[in-house]
């Protein structure tokens, strides 16, 4: 079993993972940018540092979303957080395009975190490029999450898969299968049922989330 405090360690250092590529390459700029006379080379600098600043703020508001408490918002949270991010993050990699069909004008927070993971896990697989489908609705009081990764090669660590289905040892877990674990202890405190398939050109993944108490629509 998995204390909260290392899950919380765990998610930590994939967060420190997934920030130390910007955060580095801003260091490097400002070094770089120190050591410049040529005008034209100071500029490539400053695009680059712009650059790195936008995709570390992005990562700490998806990060904020996902692994947080989501502070300013209510139980509900809008859906264009998640969709301005995931869009911000695709839109960093020519090779990546998204694909969102949320008709939702809000989700639960609980939703919402394991939308972003889900989706995150399906930008992850796309190793070579390709769409990234996601989709989410409520219905008949629950919410149903979809994500779909498509492209050539899709790449799925057997070991994340397990952690969301509940396989993989508690001593096997680690920053990179922390937030898989994170969602099964969503979806089944809430409740509900997570699960994924993995193909050759495609990675699908699910979920659905009974609504919280006292949720209207």
């Amino acid at each position: 079993m998995t204390s909260s405090l290392d899950l919380a360690s765990l998610l930590c250092s994939r967060l420190c993972h997934d920030m130390l590529s910007p955060v580095g390459a801003l260091n490097n700029g400002l070094e770089l940018l120190a050591d410049e006379k040529d005008p034209a080379m100071r500029q490539r600098c400053l695009d680059l540092l712009e650059q790195s600043a936008r995709i570390s703020a992005n990562k700490l508001k998806f990060f904020r979303l996902a692994y947080g408490a989501a502070g300013g918002f209510g139980e509900q949270v809008p859906v264009e957080e998640p969709h301005e991010l995931l869009t911000s993050l695709t839109s960093a990699d020519e090779r990546l395009t998204l694909d969102w069909a949320v008709s939702e004008q809000t989700l639960s927070k609980p939703a919402i975190k394991v939308l972003l993971n889900l989706a995150a896990m399906g930008l992850d697989s796309l190793v070579r490029g390709g769409t990234l489908a996601v989709g989410a609705e409520r219905n008949g009081g629950q919410t149903e999450i979809a994500i779909r990764a498509s492209g050539p090669r899709v790449a799925f660590d057997e070991n994340i898969g397990k952690a969301l289905d509940g396989s993989l040892a508690a001593d096997e877990l680690s920053g990179r299968t922390a937030p898989a674990h994170l969602i099964r202890l969503i979806v089944e405190r809430d409740g509900g049922a997570v699960q994924y398939h993995h193909g050759k050109e495609a990675l699908v993944l699910g979920a659905m989330l009974p609504d919280p108490e006292g949720m209207i629509g």
